[in-house]
């Protein structure tokens, strides 16, 4: 199954993908003019919560357990079973927002409409509009053992710089990577 995958180090904060999810999945116009004079107004189904240079892009992780699907009476919440996505069939939804209290994460939300709104990887394009919007490529959508492999060859390629690259700089003994606060 695939799911949106975030690289930290990447993420600059811009909200870029919030904006982008709330034209393309809430607006009627379709446009960043139209959407910013629609009421109620367009609302994103990810949300980047921290500072600039320690932000994260929260979105739905699709749990395997996942609580909000046990807590829904009316079947509204769905799995879609070629996929593992979870999704809401917003025409079963009664706006009881048992999922919205469920949720571990927090990222589903009551709309406008009396329904419960949560992302969906947007399961009927291509890819999610947030990876394909994100300027930086914080975001990628891919299966668990291909964000495997990503994170294998940005390994690689850290190993690389700190050994001085490939008959480059040989004078690098080690390298030592502290975070701010440790």
């Amino acid at each position: 199954m695939k799911r949106i995958w975030v690289d930290r180090e990447k993420c600059v904060g811009c909200k870029t993908c919030e904006l982008r999810c709330a034209i393309e999945r809430d607006s009627v116009g379709k446009t960043l003019y139209s959407a910013v004079q629609e009421e109620p107004k367009p609302v994103p189904r990810v949300g980047v919560f921290g500072r600039t240079g320690a932000a994260f892009p929260l979105q739905c992780r699709h749990c395997e357990d996942a609580p909000c699907l046990a807590a829904c009476p009316s079947g509204a919440m769905q799995r879609d079973p070629e996929t593992g996505l979870i999704f809401v069939q917003a025409d079963r939804c009664r706006g009881c927002w048992m999922c919205v209290m469920a949720c571990p994460m927090g990222v589903i939300i009551p709309s406008a409409y009396k329904t419960a709104m949560k992302c969906d990887a947007c399961r009927h394009m291509e890819a999610p509009v947030c990876v394909s919007s994100c300027p930086t490529g914080a975001l990628l959508f891919e299966t668990e053992s291909g964000y495997q492999k990503v994170l294998a060859e940005k390994r690689g390629r850290l190993a690389l710089f700190a050994r001085g690259g490939e008959g480059g700089a040989s004078g690098v003994v080690g390298i030592e990577f502290v975070r701010e606060g440790h």
